[in-house]
């Protein structure tokens, strides 16, 4: 069974009411992303040893923590959306597969619970510099010694392309960036590129991406 983790209050992100915001989104008939995992999570996810226990960070309605659960992982996932939990937990019943959902804001999520062997954070940016940098601190603080961060992003090129994202410069990564917030990192994979993004109908189109592995040393 599913449990919610504090109260999803607004996080001092990049947007004033970020919860009225997503539900306002993710109350849109359909599934907003799309229904198949991202494509970067699908090329990574064989870093991850059989059985992991995942946590998936601010996961949306759900696509990217249930495909982890059909790798048999172990995988929690928490969004500030009560409309894209719902609509993850109604996805997971569909699918039969089994994710710990919870109802949680990144700034309310208990990062000093039980260690993950891999956190995934997929276009999390909402976030200004200090909703940031507390949330990096906190993935990697969650992780196992030897545990990986899977993170994929959008990079400033991302505001001549405007095909998704924040469109706020600020909210944006950039692979020096990531360095100075994970100085112990050990970079598995760490690069910026241009590639074309399906995912729903809100990731369409030339896409600047920062794709990104690190393993907590251990």
């Amino acid at each position: 069974m599913s449990s919610d983790t504090g109260k999803a209050a607004p996080a001092s992100g990049g947007f004033d009411d970020p919860q009225a915001h997503w539900d306002q989104r993710f109350s849109r008939p359909g599934l907003l992303f799309g229904e198949q995992p991202n494509r970067f999570l699908e090329r990574e996810a064989s870093r991850l040893p059989s059985h992991s226990r995942v946590l998936s960070v601010a996961d949306g309605e759900g696509r990217n923590a249930l495909y982890l659960a059909s790798l048999g992982h172990q995988v929690t996932a928490f969004d500030i959306s009560p409309v894209a939990v719902a609509k993850a937990r109604a996805l997971a019943e569909q699918r039969e597969l089994q994710v710990d959902w919870h109802l949680s804001s990144v700034d309310a999520w208990n990062w000093d619970g039980p260690p993950w062997d891999a956190v995934v954070a997929v276009f999390v940016q909402f976030a200004d510099p200090p909703t940031r940098r507390r949330m990096f601190e906190g993935m990697w603080k969650s992780l196992v010694p030897g545990g990986l961060l899977l993170v994929q992003g959008y990079t400033p090129r991302q505001l001549e392309f405007r095909t998704g994202g924040p469109g706020k410069i600020d909210n944006l990564y950039t692979a020096d960036m990531l360095r100075a917030l994970l100085p112990e990192a050990q970079w598995l994979l760490l690069r910026e590129y241009e590639d074309e993004l399906a995912e729903g109908s809100a990731h369409v189109g030339r896409s600047a991406l920062l794709d990104a592995v690190a393993r907590k040393p251990g």
